[in-house]
């Protein structure tokens, strides 16, 4: 069974770092502040700002790429941390 997280509104830093390893579309574009039209423009010619997977007539974005584009990173202190809570 699939979760889906979509965020709402501008994202803070945590609910970025909580997202799952591949995401939607809409959520990215969230994250990068697109609007939904720009964002498929650019998924759809390949100049988005980070890796996209097209499967079948879905668009995914890899989280990971987004975190670095965006210059959010996981640092191994951090997800010690995030452990002990």
């Amino acid at each position: 069974m699939s979760t889906q997280v979509t965020l709402q509104g501008p994202a803070t830093r945590d609910e970025l770092l909580r997202l799952p390893a591949a995401i939607d579309l809409d959520t990215a574009n969230r994250a990068f502040a697109l609007g939904r039209s720009a964002g498929y423009v650019l998924a759809k010619r390949g100049t988005y700002p980070c890796r996209v997977l097209k499967l079948g007539n879905a668009y995914r974005v890899v989280t990971a790429d987004m975190l670095r584009v965006l210059g959010i990173a996981h640092s191994a202190e951090e997800s010690t941390l995030n452990r002990a809570e």
